[in-house]
């Protein structure tokens, strides 16, 4: 039997306050979280969405200390970035606040303070890696060394990036200190740990057996953490930048930021809610629902929960449906390397264009796979399905009522099957798309909205008002209050997905709101009322706009492949006789060109002081023929002669492979005579 609930708490996962937000963030969290917000408003609910910018931990104190900043300094910074780029976009938080809040630290620290008191924490006593000239304990990412499973020089204390393996600190060979480049020593800490062994039947009870409905990917990933089991998990870390463990004796200490970040939600309706917050948190009347990435599963699904069984007074979440991730372009998003769309960037680059940002994202979600993000794509759905479906009949059916009625919305007579037919096929909107949302599933929420422009369109192209208006204004008449009608409900449809857009559409409808309720009939605008003037609800993009945007892409990546150069290991020791044996010599391109054939190869006429040669060389990917003519090279003279496609080699010219692998001719820096010789 289906819970019925008196109000919904919304929440969405706290995003880091150290860089900007980007398209991943967005489709796998914030645009969903907005969909299933918008719906439950519009259908009247009793809803609120909470949201908000965590802030502590260590990768802003790395990012302060390398910058030559605060770390207050670094979330001031991204937490406005992020707040106004959110508002851009239309997600409309009830509140978004902040982890650094005064009322966010009494919050937590009573919470921890409550559990300690009940006895729920375990204090253990572990041996951690430390700076003694810092004079501090060093977090996993103060501490870099070599990695024990696949021996790269530059791994992280909690994971090793070249292969992925998970690490703790005290794992890596020859650790580094990379505050001060001391090596570190161990020395003894105490901290405070959740029991979560403890907690593990009740949560196997809560998830496996009454949450069977949750989506597959949270499903799983739960149970598989369940059928490890559980263990210990610290709440307390050694570190400067934090909420301070409120324990007598815990000078130095801070809650670890897994344990506070998701308290926040409490303190931020706290925030919002001062007198009735516990309404949304402690009533079983209310559903609470978690949207996050895949990443925050354990986090949402186990540890928080675990958190609020201890305390004893808070309400489980009803559903935590986690998106997976979205792709940009076949490659992993990455903030480190650059690897993203960010949404302010977006904003400013493509003003007045935020719904297809979110209409893209939504019918692109990453819902049940990892999903790909591409400009082609994103250009595509925009000129295909935003404007040639959804703005063309939009604009068609109010156009020919300017055309034809002055404006004024004309009234329905006699219906024809042509009509009842089209309007039958609408009728379980509602319905299918209520459905669709409050499931989940908002890619095909979306379809069925954007079908009702399909039926409109095609009610259009099927009923030719504009060949009826010679002969029939009357039934012409039908067909516009149809096609209206159509438009009406489309306004209501779009209102969770494109809030600016349906915003626009109600503006040119003359309606001031709209009602969930209506949603499917036809009667929702009355005869003789004026609609305004149609606008473009989108326009075209063109393909240069989406080429400058693929060539910064381009540039970030080849901008990665140079940051991230190594050179290659140095060969084994060779004796000046060794190289001796090589005859290199410098001589100057008389004619180069393509060999038949071939599409890696070149011949070169060399003037090399002897009578000259002929060379044959594989990098006619990189150079045109006739940008090397004249040019002085660096050859190998002694080589014995090979034929290649056909072409007598006499040598073998040098080259450089650069960090994009590109090979580059090697010369003489000035004029030299040909022939001279190099060593």
């Amino acid at each position: 039997m289906e819970k019925k609930f008196k109000r919904t708490l919304v929440t969405t996962a706290l995003p880091y306050a150290n860089g900007p937000v980007h398209i991943g963030h967005l489709a796998g969290v914030y645009v969903p979280a907005d969909i299933y917000t918008r719906y439950l408003r519009l259908r009247g609910e009793d809803v609120i969405m909470i949201g908000g910018s965590d802030e502590h931990g260590v990768p802003i104190t790395i990012k302060a200390q390398k910058e030559g900043v605060t770390p207050q300094d670094i979330v001031d910074r991204y937490h406005n970035i992020i707040k106004n780029s959110m508002e851009g976009l239309g997600i409309s938080f009830d509140v978004y606040s902040r982890t650094t809040s005064d009322m966010h630290h009494k919050t937590a620290s009573d919470f921890f303070r409550k559990l300690y008191d009940k006895g729920e924490f375990i204090e253990k006593t572990s041996v951690q890696l430390y700076d003694e000239k810092a004079d501090q304990y060093l977090a996993d990412r103060y501490v870099t060394g070599t990695c024990p499973k696949c021996g790269n020089e530059h791994a992280y204390g909690d994971q090793c990036e070249a292969c992925g393996t998970s690490l703790n600190a005290t794992d890596l060979i020859n650790p580094v200190s990379a505050i001060t480049g001391n090596t570190p020593v161990l020395k003894e800490t105490k901290h405070w740990y959740m029991p979560l062994d403890k907690w593990e039947p009740k949560l196997r009870e809560w998830i496996l057996e009454q949450h069977k409905e949750w989506k597959p990917n949270v499903y799983g990933q739960c149970k598989s953490w369940l059928d490890d089991h559980l263990q210990p998990r610290a709440v307390t870390r050694d570190l400067n930048w934090g909420i301070p463990v409120p324990v007598e004796g815990a000078d130095g200490k801070v809650l670890y930021v897994w344990f506070d970040a998701p308290i926040g939600y409490i303190s931020n309706t706290k925030e919002l809610l001062p007198d009735t917050w516990e309404t949304y948190w402690k009533d079983p009347e209310t559903r609470i629902i978690h949207f996050i990435g895949k990443d925050n599963i354990v986090f949402h699904c186990l540890i928080f929960p675990a958190m609020l069984m201890a305390e004893g007074s808070y309400q489980l979440p009803e559903n935590v449906p986690a998106n997976e991730f979205l792709n940009l372009e076949g490659d992993k998003i990455s903030t480190s390397r650059n690897w993203a769309v960010w949404l302010h960037e977006y904003l400013e680059d493509f003003p007045g264009k935020q719904d297809v940002l979110r209409y893209v994202l939504t019918a692109n979600a990453p819902e049940s796979k990892d999903n790909d993000f591409t400009w082609r794509d994103f250009q595509a759905r925009n000129n295909n399905e935003l404007v040639a479906i959804l703005g063309n009949f939009v604009n068609r059916a109010l156009v020919l009522t300017h055309k034809y009625f002055d404006g004024v919305i004309p009234a329905a007579h006699e219906l024809q099957d042509i009509d009842r037919e089209a309007l039958a096929e609408f009728k379980n909107v509602k319905e299918t798309l209520g459905a669709n949302i409050e499931n989940f599933k908002f890619r095909e929420a979306l379809k069925d909205a954007m079908n009702l422009a399909r039926i409109g369109n095609k009610y259009l192209a099927d009923t030719e008002p504009w060949k009826l208006a010679k002969t029939d204004m009357e039934r012409v008449e039908t067909i516009m209050n149809i096609a209206l009608q159509i438009c009406a409900n489309l306004a209501i449809a779009f209102e969770p997905f494109l809030p600016f857009s349906a915003a626009k559409l109600r503006d040119m409808l003359g309606l001031d709101t709209v009602d969930w309720n209506k949603l499917g009939e036809i009667d929702i605008l009355a005869a003789g009322k004026a609609v305004n003037k149609p606008e473009l609800l989108f326009e075209k993009i063109e393909d240069s706009v989406i080429e400058a945007q693929m060539q910064r892409l381009e540039r970030i990546k080849q901008e990665n492949i140079i940051n991230n150069f190594k050179p290659k290991a140095v060969a084994p020791a060779v004796t000046i006789d060794d190289f001796a044996k090589l005859d290199i010599r410098v001589g100057t391109v008389l004619e180069c060109s393509k060999v038949k054939k071939s599409d890696k190869l070149l011949e070169f006429k060399i003037e090399d002081g002897m009578g000259g040669r002929t060379i044959v060389s594989g990098i006619a990917k990189w150079y045109q023929p006739e940008e090397l003519v004249g040019k002085q090279v660096c050859f190998i003279a002694n080589f014995p002669p090979r034929k290649l496609k056909g072409v007598e080699s006499q040598g073998m010219i040098l080259s450089a492979e650069d960090a994009g692998g590109r090979l580059v001719i090697i010369g003489p820096t000035g004029p030299v005579k040909p022939g001279a010789s190099v060593g």
